[in-house]
């Protein structure tokens, strides 16, 4: 009998050490490293080449402190440390923080949205001098005045939408009075007051704005998540063309997509079913990945299917897509809210024969360490050649964070 079970024993350990590396790590959870926890709320991480390195850095809110920071990337050697940080602002209930070079001086600018009682859009000017990028005193903060009150603003996307005067804002926000809409810009950026708001549809709680092109056209569409409402669900605006009114709401045609009735929340695009065909997957209340598969080349067909997250996790706040594996099928790497211990927030999920399939295998990220995560944002931060997991951390102050993906 002690041989049989030596014997066992022994071939368990060659199965194990057969496995690919990243397999045998999979159930553990990954290492964490700390970008930030210098504030409270870490809402979002944003990317967007700051310092024209070539190497993206980060962009955060923090909704409980009040601020927002840019963090310099370090490079792949000193990505494990703290990274070069400045407060570009303070933002009282920020929500959402993004990259642009709104004023075309050749210094990427911050924009922020803000809800709560704040209920403004604010630009953050950033100095024309390279080497005062990280010096707090030399930015200067402004409010959109085109945006204030209207709505607890929640997203936006610096777009070029009507072809003049550089990039405009695409923007939506929540509760009442909210919208989806754009911000024309005028001949001079720098003149905030002279830029315009322009709705095209309301919305409950607007979760994701993303810029594709879903009839295939060649025009950028706006393809956005609604969490709240009457018609909530994941559906995309037709940008109907430079000849068109822009100005006019009615010149945006509404497609649905999927999650009708559904609580859904941030989304991406990707192409699991490798048919050519760019399909949405949609994190979805309570826990369920919703994997939109596109039918049709102009975007106005599409299937629903449903890919199952665990009990063992928090409820569904963000998807990402790539292969973690490195088997070379695509993974779906998902972030929580809810997570309470001894709930996971971060965990990854492998299919085993089809992307289709409702039931995929569930492997651990965060652990039980984190309760409100955000935005997910796979990239290889250590240089290794395999995909890591950025995200933040609001409620437990873990902050900025990223995950070291095992796999090599």
């Amino acid at each position: 009998m002690a041989r049989r079970i030596v014997a066992a024993g022994v071939l368990g350990f060659a199965i194990f050490l057969a496995l690919p590396p990243g397999a045998r790590a999979a159930e553990r959870p990954w290492t964490r490293h700390t970008i930030d926890d210098s504030s409270r709320g870490a809402d979002g991480t944003r990317l967007g080449n700051a310092n024209a390195d070539g190497l993206p850095d980060i962009v955060t809110g923090w909704e409980q402190g009040g601020i927002t920071r840019v963090y310099l990337n370090p490079g792949p050697e000193k990505a494990k440390e703290k990274w070069p940080a400045v407060t570009v602002g303070k933002t009282p209930n920020v929500e959402d923080a993004v990259f642009v070079d709104l004023d075309h001086d050749g210094a990427t600018d911050v924009v922020t949205c803000c809800e709560g009682g704040t209920r403004t859009v604010f630009v953050h000017w950033a100095p024309k001098e390279p080497a005062r990028y990280l010096d707090p005193k030399a930015w200067t903060t402004e409010p959109l005045p085109a945006s204030a009150g209207r709505m607890m603003w929640m997203f936006c996307v610096p777009a070029q939408v009507d072809g003049q005067h550089g990039e405009d804002l695409i923007a939506a926000g929540k509760g009442e009075g909210a919208a989806i809409g754009w911000f024309k810009a005028p001949a001079n950026p720098r003149d905030l007051a002279a830029w315009t708001w322009h709705p095209i549809q309301k919305v409950g709680w607007a979760m994701s704005i993303r810029l594709e092109s879903m009839d295939t056209d060649g025009h950028l569409d706006i393809l956005v998540s609604d969490r709240k409402g009457p018609t909530r669900g994941v559906f995309w605006l037709r940008n109907p063309g430079p000849d068109a009114d822009l100005t006019r709401a009615e010149a945006w045609k509404r497609h649905d997509i999927g999650g009708a009735g559904r609580e859904v929340m941030f989304l991406t695009t990707d192409d699991p079913d490798r048919d050519r065909r760019e399909d949405v997957l949609v994190a979805t209340k309570p826990r369920d990945i919703l994997f939109l598969r596109r039918l049709s080349r102009d975007g106005t067909r599409w299937e629903e299917h449903t890919v199952r997250m665990p009990d063992t996790a928090g409820t569904a706040k963000a998807v990402a897509s790539g292969d973690i594996d490195l088997d070379g099928k695509m993974d779906l790497v998902f972030s929580c809210e809810q997570a309470k211990r001894p709930l996971s927030g971060v965990m990854w999920l492998s299919y085993r024969d089809s992307p289709m399939e409702s039931e995929w295998q569930a492997h651990d990220i965060s652990g039980p360490e984190g309760v409100k995560f955000d935005l997910v944002v796979l990239w290889d931060l250590d240089g290794d050649g395999d995909l890591d997991v950025l995200t933040s951390e609001e409620t437990d102050n873990l902050g900025v964070i990223w995950y070291e993906n095992p796999a090599r």
